[in-house]
């Protein structure tokens, strides 16, 4: 049996790193041979993560296609978002949370969504239902996963089934769960060894809201104004990525973790439409998105429906 790679999508997070890692991990308790890869570089919550609960940081690739002829995907499913030579391998199987689009396989394979606020919540089903114990490293990852993409539960994308994962998680990993989220996400929110250029990767997305091609990027913050400060700078930025890349939409989301609340800075021929979407006037580039906190949830519908 050939290797199968397990990775998420490209500008990695905690869930898609940490859930590639968890998967890999079951699919070799299961007899397959596994290896969680990535497709971008780590950011400092994740590495935070794996520092805790002792990992290196998966593999870097490039085309996948010179690396495997099967692979599974984690944290995503658009072909935008993943990996370059996707649509020259194939893809055996998809755990996800987030909308299906751009999408499609020539064989039948096992597909596997939920509407809940994180991979891992999914994935700790399936280790139960393949009857696979979590080990305590693994159940860590899974749990920062879980706290990453909820903002310790205070996401709107957060379920039961995210919170009770994630108490049962903590459990096993042996970490005070509240302690540890906040430790987590003051650790990704630190963004004083961060260049602008760095900001608008992090966690960028590539989507496309009718024939409006868009980045939707975000940025976990203590306060705002350690990005809006240089928003002159980064509008330049933006701007050039807009062009660079034939976007029609920038939208550049930094979100106030302790608030709950973000500002956006937008560019693009679709900026002012954008900002109508969510019933805004667009201001010097800035949207103001009070109680906003979710790409999933509250920005990316709000733009697929807008545009």
């Amino acid at each position: 049996m050939s290797k199968v790679l397990v990775f998420g999508h490209k500008n990695p997070d905690t869930d898609t790193i940490t859930s590639a890692l968890s998967y890999a991990y079951l699919k070799q308790q299961l007899g397959v041979e596994a290896e969680a890869v990535r497709l971008g570089e780590v950011n400092n919550e994740t590495k935070y993560a794996l520092e805790k609960f002792g990992f290196e940081a998966p593999r870097l690739i490039g085309n996948v296609a010179s690396e495997a002829k099967e692979v599974i995907l984690v944290d995503h499913n658009e072909r935008q978002q993943s990996a370059d030579g996707i649509e020259e391998v194939k893809v055996t199987e998809v755990i996800d949370h987030h909308r299906i689009a751009n999408f499609e396989t020539s064989d039948p394979l096992y597909y596997r969504a939920e509407p809940v606020g994180c991979t891992a919540t999914i994935l700790n089903k399936i280790f139960k239902e393949n009857n696979v114990e979590v080990p305590s490293n693994v159940a860590g990852l899974m749990l920062s996963a879980i706290i990453s993409d909820t903002l310790l539960f205070k996401s709107p994308t957060c379920t039961e089934q995210d919170v009770q994962a994630g108490k049962e998680l903590a459990e096993k990993a042996g970490v005070n769960l509240d302690e540890y989220g906040l430790a987590m996400l003051k650790a990704g929110a630190d963004l004083s060894d961060k260049s602008l250029e760095d900001l608008l990767s992090l966690d960028a997305k590539e989507f496309t809201f009718g024939e409006v091609k868009s980045v939707v990027a975000q940025v976990n913050v203590v306060d705002v104004n350690d990005v809006l400060n240089r928003k002159d700078e980064l509008v330049s930025l933006l701007n050039k990525n807009v062009a660079d890349n034939g976007l029609n939409l920038f939208f550049f989301v930094v979100t106030d973790i302790l608030n709950n609340d973000s500002t956006a800075v937008v560019v693009g021929d679709a900026a002012e439409a954008a900002a109508k979407s969510f019933g805004k006037e667009l201001v010097n580039n800035l949207v103001e998105l009070p109680g906003v906190v979710s790409r999933k949830k509250q920005i990316v519908p709000v733009l697929t429906e807008g545009l």
